[in-house]
């Protein structure tokens, strides 16, 4: 009997948490990753996820995955460096790990990810620190990234509830309280409380693919932001052949995977050097252990020419210094103000849950798959196209329920797409 049949006798509420981790952990693995018999799967996760990443080795082996292994990283640990390591250990990271991974996927394996590490973990840390740490991790880690922003693999993020990062979205509730309450919203976000939650994503898949269809067909040339508060008014060329996606993607190695677990967004490649105008974040930014939050940028000809934020200013302007592509865009997607994570009302700290209540933006690396025949390009064809180049990926929250888009056509002419964050 599958979990999916089990559940049919037993609606979500009665079941118990293990329970409900197996139903997540089907969902990682028969969705996110549509993992093939004879597959091998590479995992991260924080050692305070353990009960879910074992749940999704069962199910992955049950899926006939021929070896799991699993990369723990331990918060503790990650704090003893900045206490104590040389200062010599902050511009290195290990090449030889990242090529073995990178190897690990070249020859076939899939790549999952457990995202629940504290949010704030590094809030009080040193930022040169950590912004050195992060540029070591980033040239180390690029063969291996490439092939993820090119889709070469199968790939997928879920979610695991932490006492530190649920006492971070629910600071008034006690620990176990906490942790409670996020795992329910981690359930309900990503869909694993409907009755049958594989047929539930694939339903939901075919919704985000109207749109993005939509989308495709209208060839516009660039989208407007416009809030009512007038503190965004931003205008995104878009690349020359760009491709808007959404929901499922086929993999180069040919598997149908769901890169995130959740997802409402329809996203696409902007153009490089045609991005004007200013805009204001609505959601504060995790990264890498530190907040930085009301993230306010001003780009000219593609390139943030002003940044501040009133928090973890320091920390957004190393984030942009890491190269020069780290200050243009290389994803812009929209996200409807009523997706059920905006309705929840939460703030995760989590872009991998607060990219999906808000229309967004990223700074750095483009997905060359949301180009017309990007897969196969090079690096100088798709920056003639207006793809972006970056060590970095990281995505801000712009969108809100007073956020106005529209889509503009070659010859200027202006279509709305959202009014007040809903689409039109």
């Amino acid at each position: 009997m599958s979990v999916a049949e089990a559940v049919k006798a037993n609606p979500f509420s009665e079941l118990t948490l293990d329970e409900k981790l197996d139903r997540l952990a089907e969902v990682a693995v028969k969705v996110g990753l549509g993992l093939k018999e004879g597959q091998e799967l590479i995992m991260t996760a924080p050692m305070e996820t353990l009960p879910l990443a074992r749940k999704i080795v069962e199910q992955a082996y049950k899926a006939g995955a021929k070896l799991v292994t699993t990369f723990y990283s331990d918060d503790p640990s990650v704090l003893a460096r900045y206490q104590y390591a040389p200062d010599a250990s902050f511009d290195y990271a290990p090449t030889w790990l990242q090529d073995a991974i990178a190897n690990g996927f070249r020859s076939g394996a899939a790549r999952l990810a457990i995202a629940g590490a504290n949010p704030a973990l590094l809030a009080k840390q040193d930022p040169a620190k950590v912004a050195r740490t992060n540029v070591a991790a980033s040239k180390a880690g690029k063969p291996a990234m490439e092939l993820i922003t090119r889709h070469e693999i199968n790939w997928t993020i879920v979610a695991a509830a932490t006492p530190e990062w649920a006492k971070l979205v629910f600071p008034g509730e006690t620990e176990e309280a906490a942790v409670a309450k996020l795992w329910e919203a981690i359930f309900a976000a990503s869909r694993v409380d409907a009755d049958d939650p594989v047929a539930e994503w694939r339903q939901h898949g075919e919704r985000l693919k109207k749109r993005v269809d939509m989308l495709n067909a209208k060839r516009f040339s660039a989208l407007h932001f416009k809030s009512a508060d007038g503190s965004t008014d931003l205008k995104v060329g878009l690349a020359d052949e760009h491709l808007w996606a959404g929901g499922g993607t086929t993999a180069g190695n040919g598997i149908y995977c769901q890169p995130n677990i959740p997802t409402e967004e329809c996203f696409t490649t902007p153009h490089k050097d045609r991005v004007d105008g200013r805009v204001r974040a609505s959601k504060p930014l995790s990264h890498q252990g530190t907040l930085i939050e009301n993230i306010a940028v001003r780009f000219e000809g593609g390139k943030i020419v002003e940044a501040t934020a009133t928090a973890g200013e320091d920390v957004l302007n190393r984030l942009i210094s890491t190269d020069e592509g780290a200050r243009r865009l290389g994803e812009v997607a929209l996200v409807p103000h009523n997706s059920p994570i905006a309705q929840s009302g939460i703030l995760f700290w989590n872009t991998l849950f607060d990219e999906n209540a808000a229309s967004h933006i990223a700074l750095g690396q483009a997905y060359s798959t949301c180009l017309i025949g990007g897969e196969k390009m090079d690096s100088a064809q798709l920056a003639s196209l207006g793809a972006n180049e970056s060590l970095i990926h990281v995505d801000w929250m712009i969108g809100s329920a007073e956020m106005d888009v529209d889509g503009i056509s070659a010859d200027g002419t202006a279509e709305p797409l959202m009014r007040k964050g809903a689409w039109v």
